[in-house]
This record gives structure tokens, sequence and C-alpha cells, in this order.
């Protein structure tokens, strides 16, 4: 079936381009209660308001147009699409170290469809390589395409994946290892290696972008770039998220793999560190390290893959007159093995939940609680309430985030089998092993390198 050349038009509006003899790709002017605009048209989403045409502006951005009877559409230009050809790879220099860009998909990993005006994610890893030539002056870069979807839709099979490529790598003389990834779930992610890959010799950095690169103010080449700045030079063996620190390109934050959430769903500085400062900045070509406390860079002793997770836990928030009996029809439906309960404040759920709690202990659910607030750490011992949901076997996780508690809790559950034992798993949940767990808050040193 050939492609619909009106993709997403309907009822007036389609009539309106046919007569114009106008179709995706093609420069056109709209003329509409008195404006005049000009640009390339492109493809819109069918659920979208209907009386709308959706154009690319010279400047790249893209605005839709309300299309009147009045309105008029003409054509200024057929569609001419430029191939997207790559330049040939920058020369490689010998001398420098060797990192590997894993692509995984995400917006980082798009490109602009020259036949819509739109973005989709068809771009490879060389693809990535080709269009930043800056990072042959850093690294010898080689890059691949570990798999190419949308960051919703990675599962813990996608991490174990991921882990062993990054080993793999590793093991064949990569100095540090960039993972191309959706900024959605990049948390959860780099959460998950956090624990898969134990004290890596060499830094894994995530990178995401915000923007697409179709767009002015898009982020993705500058977070490539210090990506790749921090696999080959950074001093740590560490999980990172590399990411804007704030709006503007001067400042990049490298964020501890399982202290950082996205807390913004557009914003180039999306991504913060939680109860404490990012590992390191990245400004002006240097590095300025917050913290001592990282596994050094070229160390192999203690180094571990242990890419084991069991899905078969959640992450429930309490809410007012959330049903207790809600556990137990989980636990029953999905055969689930553990719960991670986001309480309120300093940790607590509604007093009629302590039975069902009890239940799911004693039958051997490791149930563990963190707090709906960002900031601070759990404390259940201050109030009558916590005290009695402790004393029926919940685990305070102190400042653990939720969803990094969540993947810990998976991978706690990977790594033990079947026959796991509770309080084994209460053990580890509260081992502190890729600085999930902090008993203080850590100085900012700002100590450059």
């Amino acid at each position: 079936m050939s492609e619909d050349p009106l993709q997403g038009y309907s009822g007036y509006v389609r009539r309106l381009l046919e007569e114009a003899g106008v179709k995706i790709g093609d420069e056109i002017r709209i003329v509409s209660d008195g404006s005049s605009y000009e640009g390339v048209l492109i493809a819109r989403y069918e659920i979208a308001e209907p009386d709308y045409v959706v154009i690319k502006l010279k400047n790249g951005y893209n605005i839709g147009v309300k299309v009147t009877t009045g309105s008029k559409v003409s054509k200024i230009a057929a569609a001419t699409p430029p191939a997207f050809r790559p330049r040939p790879p920058p020369e490689q220099k010998p001398s420098l170290p060797r990192v590997t860009i894993v692509s995984t998909g995400g917006t980082i990993a798009s490109r602009i469809d020259y036949r819509t005006g739109g973005v989709k994610a068809a771009l490879s890893a060389n693809d990535l390589l080709s269009l930043v030539p800056e990072l042959a002056d850093i690294a010898r870069v080689s890059a691949e395409i570990l798999f190419s979807i949308f960051s919703e839709n990675i599962t813990v099979n996608h991490w174990e994946a991921i882990a062993r490529k990054v080993d793999e790598l590793f093991k064949k003389g990569e100095e540090g290892v960039v993972i191309a990834h959706g900024t959605d779930t990049m948390g959860y992610t780099a959460a998950a290696l956090s624990f898969a890959l134990q004290k890596p010799p060499y830094p894994v950095v995530l990178v995401g972008a915000q923007r697409s690169s179709d767009r002015p103010s898009s982020d993705a080449a500058t977070n490539l770039i210090a990506a790749v700045e921090t696999a080959a030079n950074a001093p740590f063996g560490e999980v990172v998220v590399c990411m804007h620190y704030w709006h503007s390109d001067d400042k990049i934050a490298l964020h501890r793999g399982t202290r950082v959430v996205k807390l913004h769903t557009s914003s180039r500085d999306a991504f913060k560190s939680i109860n404490t400062e990012p590992i390191a900045f990245l400004t002006q070509n240097r590095l300025i390290l917050n913290t001592g406390e990282f596994n050094k860079r070229g160390g192999w002793h203690g180094y571990k893959l242990e890419p084991f997770f069991d899905p078969r836990a959640m992450l429930v928030k309490f809410y007012p007159n959330m049903p207790p009996e809600t556990l137990l029809i989980l636990r029953e439906k999905l055969r689930l093995r553990g719960f991670i309960i986001e309480g309120t404040g300093l940790g607590h759920v509604n007093a009629d939940f302590i039975p069902v709690l009890k239940q799911l202990v004693d039958e051997g659910v490791f149930v563990g609680m963190t707090s709906q607030c960002k900031f601070g750490r759990v404390n259940m011992f201050v109030y009558e309430n916590g005290r009695d949901i402790m004393r029926v076997g919940v685990t305070p996780l102190d400042d653990m985030l939720s969803e990094t508690a969540l993947v810990k809790l998976m991978w706690c559950l990977g790594k033990m089998g079947e026959k796991h034992d509770v309080d084994e798993i209460r053990k580890m949940m509260l081992t502190n092993m890729a600085g999930e767990l902090y008993s203080r808050s850590l100085p900012t040193l700002g100590i450059e390198v």
C-alpha cells in the first residue's frame, strides 16, 4: 500500500490541500485570517484538531495554522527531499582512549525525516558519530546499535542485554561506554546498570536528549560530546547520567545512576540528583568533581557482572482511601515476590494496611517503604503508625529513591533465585552497593581534574 501523501489530514482541510495540488514535504503558502505563512507541509496526528495545517518554518519550528472557509493554500515548490548522507567517519587518533557508543533509541537517536519534516527514531549510532565529528578529537569512537526502541518499552530483559554488552566491550578493551537512551526511563536503566555492573573499571555514561535534532534548541550534540568526554577521561568507574545542568549549554551534570530522577517533561535540565550533588560537572571543557567517593577508573578489582533481574516486584503509591486489599489482589494475580510502598511523609500508610502488610511479610513477600517526598529520608520511628508498620516486618529504606528501590529489589530477587529468604533480601536492600543509600549528607568538593 502506498504511503498517504496527506497523512493525518481529513475533511475540509484535506480537500483544500488536494485542490492546491500539494503533498507532504512541499513548500506551501497559507493565507488565513489576513495573515500569510510559509513553510514545509508536514504530516500530523489524526487525533489532533482537524481544522489545522501543520508546517515547518525555515527557523526549524513547527506551527499549526487554523484553516477556515476563507483560507487559501498555494504551492511554492515541490518536495525535493535530500537524502541523508552521513559524512565519512573522521580519522581516528590512535593515542586517544577507546570509547563505544551503544544506541538503544530515544530522542538522541532520532533524525529529521525530510519527507515529512518531522523526526523519527531511525538514526543509527554511526549516524551519530558522523553528525558530531568533534567526537574524533576526544576518543577513538566506534558505534553500534543494540536495539532501537522508545524508552517506555524497555524491560528488565533490555537491562540485562545492555549490561552484558557493556561487559563485552570492557573485555574487548574499550575504556568507556556511552549508552544513547530515551530520557523517560533512563533513570531506571541507570539504576539497573549500577547494580548489574558492580564496580565497573571504566565509566558507563547514559545520555539522552530532551529536544530532537531538528530543533534549534536541541541538546543532542552537546550532551553526546559531554558523554564521550566523560567516558574517555573521567577519573571514575561509575554508571552516570549525562545531561544539561541548566538551560544553557555551558554546564553538564554527571549524576550517579542510583540518585537521579527526571523531574520535568521537556526542559533541558530535567534530570536532578536527589539528596546529593552530581558526581561531577563538565563546564568549559573542565571536569569539576563534587565528591571523592567513587570507584576509581582503571581498576578491575571487585568488578562483577551480575545482570539478574526478577520483574515480579511492584512500586505502589499509597493514596487516601486506597483499599488495603489492593496489595493482596496484585500479589495473587501477578505472583509478586516484593513490593516497594511509596508512603506519605516519613513513611506512612493508612493503619488499615497493617494486617495486610503482616500477611504479605508472613507469606515471604518483601515489603519496603520509601517516601513520596523526593527529598529527605524515611524515618518510621517518629510516629506510632510508622512503628506499628515496622513491627509487622515492613523495611524502611532510608533515603533510597523509590525508582531505585524497585530496581534494586528486582535485582536482589533475581540474584537470590526462586528460593529467596526475606531476611537475606532485607539485608541486601539495606546494604549500600552503588551509592543508593547515604547515611549522611556528603560535602561538595569542587575539585577540578
